[in-house]
């Protein structure tokens, strides 16, 4: 019963903090930031991956996470802005959110991709009826990993650990929010 009282509060955080994060940086140079972060994101695991430009080549579109916290102590959650391309171009701004419930604990960041192999993935997403499930995976960066890479549900997830230490085997899925870019007046 204990542990059962000390466990509401942490989800009630957790919910919280998932809720009040907006998915678009406020300003222009907020928005600009975020821009240049995705673009050395993408370098990066370019770098780690060479093999990963066919992903980029070929897709109608990917999703950019530079920077995803993950922190869990049994109940756990994660959120990250990110950026979106359609057609090589910025088309908006994301935002990934996830909770998790299972045996769970500690906090890292990672940085993650998501390539859209069709009209009809990016259009879910762009919508927000894309929910990762817990069976959805990802493939870590590394030279050579998305060789074997492929499409599942018209996704192909790639993450890239940025620091931190977190033993989990938690069941839990992302979500996602949009907003377009054309919503948005940059000039300041």
């Amino acid at each position: 019963m204990i542990r059962t009282l000390t466990t509401i509060p942490l989800i009630a955080a957790l919910a919280f903090t998932l809720c009040a994060c907006a998915t678009a940086p406020e300003t222009a140079s907020e928005r600009r930031s975020l821009v240049r972060q995705a673009d050395y994101t993408v370098e990066q695991f370019l770098e780690a991956d060479p093999s990963m430009q066919t992903f980029f080549d070929n897709a109608v579109g990917w999703a950019v996470f530079p920077t995803v916290g993950k922190g869990a102590v049994g109940v756990g959650g994660a959120y990250g802005k990110g950026v979106l391309y359609q057609g090589g171009e910025v088309v908006g701004y994301c935002d990934l959110s996830q909770g998790s419930i299972g045996f769970q604990l500690g906090g890292q960041s990672y940085s993650e991709i998501i390539f859209f192999r069709n009209d009809q993935a990016i259009s879910a997403f762009k919508s927000g009826t894309v929910k990762l499930s817990a069976q959805a995976s990802a493939v870590a960066a590394a030279s050579g990993a998305s060789a074997d890479a492929d499409y599942s549900e018209g996704v192909a997830i790639f993450t890239m650990a940025s620091g931190g230490l977190m033993f989990e085997a938690s069941v839990g899925g992302q979500g996602f929010d949009y907003r377009p870019a054309s919503m948005f007046d940059d000039d300041e």
